[in-house]
């Protein structure tokens, strides 16, 4: 059965007292589950996953399947390590939240209070003041190279999204998106960001110690996140990265470009985790397996678990922005970390109003939800179907036994 205990360090971490949900007497949920990840895998659209559902503290599912290695033929494993791209995000976000909560930063700090040489210029050629809260919900002015044209501002001034360019600097980095601009008001919009990464920087500074270090103390180290980094020494538990191609997904080069819609599109190197000059990406830069960033998940669902207070969880947790648009997801807001979900007929989604949910380019999506007490990972290693393709959907639909159009 594909909803047995899972090993008992993991187990552990889960287990609560509480009244069974839905999923604890849906015996279809584990022919539903199996039946997407079978068809994405024999549709040749993933190379390998592991998903993992969590229902108020209780594992109703988890399974790995396909390939980790598919020349080498080494199956996929529940203990697999992913890059986990923008999975990143909430987990560096909790940290500057935990920070936040012990006085050491607030949400309405100037970032030049603590980056004094980081004043990117509006188009007007004034500098805008961008706080800590921009940072958090994406609308500190910034952009992402593939959002852009190839010629455009971040293009011409070599601005690394964290996925590729191994070697470059953080100062390097902040010089180049200083040398960039912004592409709007800080308040004003969304949009999708290096915003993370600039977090990552100020959280290094605030902390008196590297990003990785901060992150380790106040939130992967007292969760037991173990295997959860900005790097990693086992590789041969790190699962191959694949591109979306046909007849099917193609082993990643370095650099790897994949096209993303009719923008530019997004160019990986996957060796940059394994090089110690890299700029450690808050938004794009650290590796995991399921079953910790499960844990991450489950801590911020239970109102902090042992890294936050629950007031914090909950301003995570709710959105942020107003009536801004969060660019190409109608009926989603925007929180500290992940999306939230504002108004689920407008969206089309069977999740729940107050969902917190994102994604991540190498091929990972999560979400909770926190009235149904639902803790879903759904981790692959195929870059992008497995974020932005049918796969995180029929997962989605799957769990809500809604049925996959």
């Amino acid at each position: 059965m594909r909803n047995q205990t899972l090993p008992a360090v993991f187990a552990v971490t889960l287990t609560l007292a509480g009244q069974a949900g839905a999923l604890a007497n849906d015996v279809d949920l584990a022919t539903r589950m199996d039946r997407e990840i079978d068809r994405a895998l024999t549709e040749r659209r993933i190379v390998g996953t592991v998903v993992i559902v969590v229902e108020d503290g209780s594992v109703a599912y988890h399974r790995a399947a396909g390939y980790a290695d598919r020349e080498g033929q080494r199956t996929m494993r529940e203990d697999e390590i992913f890059r986990l791209a923008s999975l990143s995000k909430p987990i560096v976000s909790a940290a500057a939240m935990a920070l936040i909560e012990r006085g050491r930063l607030t949400l309405d700090d100037p970032i030049t209070k603590w980056l004094p040489s980081f004043q990117p210029k509006g188009s007007d050629g004034d500098i805008p003041v961008i706080k800590i809260r921009d940072l958090l919900t994406h609308t500190a002015g910034l952009s992402y190279s593939f959002l852009e044209p190839e010629d455009g501002p971040y293009g011409r001034a070599g601005v690394s999204d964290g996925l590729g360019q191994p070697g470059l600097s953080m100062e390097e980095e902040l010089n180049r998106i200083t040398a960039a601009g912004l592409a709007y008001e800080p308040g004003s919009k969304w949009r999708y960001s290096v915003a993370i990464d600039v977090l990552g920087a100020i959280i290094s500074k605030v902390a008196g110690e590297s990003l990785p270090e901060a992150v380790k103390h106040l939130v992967t180290g007292p969760l037991g996140m173990s295997e959860t980094g900005f790097t990693t020494a086992i590789k041969d538990r790190l699962a191959v990265p694949y591109a979306d191609g046909k007849p099917e997904p193609i082993r990643m080069s370095d650099p790897q470009h994949v096209p993303f819609r009719n923008l530019t599109g997004v160019t990986y190197s996957p060796s940059r985790i394994f090089d110690p000059t890299s700029f450690p990406s808050g938004g794009a830069g650290m590796v995991g397996t399921a079953k910790d960033f499960v844990r991450f998940l489950e801590a911020i669902r239970q109102s902090g678990g042992n890294i936050l207070k629950p007031a914090t969880t909950e301003l995570m947790m709710t959105n942020q922005i107003g009536s801004i648009e969060v660019t190409n997801q109608p009926g989603w807001g925007f929180g500290f970390g992940a999306a939230v979900l504002e108004e689920p007929e407008t969206a089309r989604s069977p999740q729940s109003q107050g969902s917190w949910a994102w994604g991540g380019a190498y091929g990972s999506s999560f979400f909770i939800d926190p009235k149904r007490r639902l803790t879903v990972v759904a981790l692959t290693n195929t870059a992008l179907e497995g974020m932005f393709g049918a796969f995180p959907k029929d997962i989605r639909n799957a769990v809500y036994g809604t049925p996959t159009k």
